[in-house]
């Protein structure tokens, strides 16, 4: 079970490194306008428009997969080798803990010690 957790994890990541790198190729909008007038080449490897389909659609699967992978990460972390409580909280689950022992105060005045008076 704990390879299927590092295989997810390994995939989570490289999906959100592709994303982050799709995401940081494409042009804003407001690249088109610089281009019309003579600033950017307008041809690109894709051709005009066919950058941008190809780079958002692209994007839409690596975050696809990103947010299944993340998903499967929460569920596996959740059920951790298949022991269910009942629905029960994590502060129900918790080890209960141990009564505080009683301190015992010494008397003072029995024993004859001088007091210091406070400031």
């Amino acid at each position: 079970m704990q390879w299927l957790i590092s295989l997810i994890t390994v995939v989570q990541i490289l999906a959100a490194l592709a994303m982050i790198g799709l995401v940081l190729v494409q042009h804003g909008k407001g690249a088109d306008m610089g281009a019309s007038f003579g600033s950017g080449a307008s041809g690109s490897l894709f051709g005009a428009t066919g950058s941008a389909n190809f780079l958002s659609r692209s994007t839409a699967v690596c975050a696809t997969i990103f947010f299944v992978s993340t998903l499967a990460l929460a569920y596996m972390g959740n059920h951790r080798g298949g022991v269910s409580v009942g629905g029960a909280s994590v502060l129900e689950r918790a080890a209960p803990v141990a009564p505080a022992a009683s301190v015992v105060v010494p008397d003072v005045a029995a024993s004859g010690a001088a007091l210091i008076p406070a400031k």
